[in-house]
C-alpha cells in the first residue's frame, strides 16, 4: 500500500505509537514478556526518529486490567520487554480501564495522547499518532494531533476508509510523518530484522 502524500512538511515534535498491533505483534491481553515480538522493521524505524531528535512514546489501551486478566505489574513487565527489544521511549501512557468505565483516557478519547503531550512538554498540534485501528485515529483527532494508520489483521475496512492517512507499514508511516526529504535518505529496513526490540501514568 502506498502512503498518501503528506501536506505537512515540518518535523513533528513527537511521534506516539499504539503498542499492540502497531509496534509489536498483537497477543490479546498479553501479560507475558516472553510473547513480545516486534513487527518487522520496528527497531530501525524508531532509531530513525531518535537519530533526528524526535521524541517517541507509546499510548496503549490495556483493558485486560479492568477485566481481571492482567495486573499493572504485568503491563509494566510487557512494556519493559518492548523497551528491551526496541530501545527506550520518552513516555509510556496506558489506560487500564474497560469500555464501560467511562474514563477519560481510553482511546478513542484524547486522554492518553494529552497525557503524553504533557509529559513531553509538546503541543498536540505538533504530534503524530501512529496506530492500527480506528480508536487510535479517534484519539489523535480528539486531541488535535495528526493520525496515521498502519492497517493490520484487526483493522476493519471502514476504519481504513475513515482514516486521515494510511501507510502500508511503520517505515512508510514515519516517512509520511517526517516528509520524504527527512526520511528518504535512510535505507528501508530489512523486513527480517525485528529488533534487538495506569490510569494515566508512566509504566517505568
Amino acid at each position: 500500500m502506498t502512503p498518501v502524500t503528506s501536506r505537512r512538511t515540518r518535523i513533528p515534535a513527537a511521534v506516539l505509537f499504539d503498542r499492540d498491533g502497531t509496534l509489536v505483534v498483537d497477543v490479546p491481553y498479553n501479560g507475558d514478556p516472553a510473547l513480545v515480538r516486534p513487527v518487522p522493521g520496528a527497531r530501525q524505524t524508531l532509531e530513525r526518529l531518535r537519530s533526528l531528535g524526535v521524541r517517541i512514546g507509546v499510548v496503549s489501551n490495556q483493558s485486560g486490567v479492568a477485566l481481571g486478566l492482567l495486573d499493572l505489574e504485568d503491563v509494566r513487565a510487557v512494556n519493559a520487554r518492548v523497551e528491551d527489544l526496541l530501545g527506550p521511549f520518552d513516555t509510556w501512557q496506558f489506560c487500564p480501564h474497560g469500555p464501560q468505565d467511562g474514563c477519560r483516557c481510553r482511546k478513542p478519547k484524547a486522554g492518553l495522547v494529552l497525557a503524553a503531550c504533557r509529559d513531553l512538554g509538546v503541543s498536540p498540534r505538533d504530534v503524530v499518532l501512529i496506530g492500527d485501528i480506528g480508536s487510535d485515529m479517534g484519539a489523535a483527532r480528539h486531541a488535535g494531533a495528526r493520525g496515521i494508520m498502519v492497517p493490520g489483521p484487526a483493522t476493519l475496512r471502514r476504519e481504513v476508509l475513515d482514516a486521515p492517512a494510511v501507510a502500508g507499514d511503520l517505515w512508510s508511516a514515519v516517512t509520511l510523518a517526517l516528509g520524504p526529504e527527512l526520511a528518504g535518505d535512510a535505507a528501508y529496513p530489512d523486513p527480517g530484522d525485528e529488533g534487538g526490540s495506569e490510569s494515566l501514568g508512566s509504566a517505568a
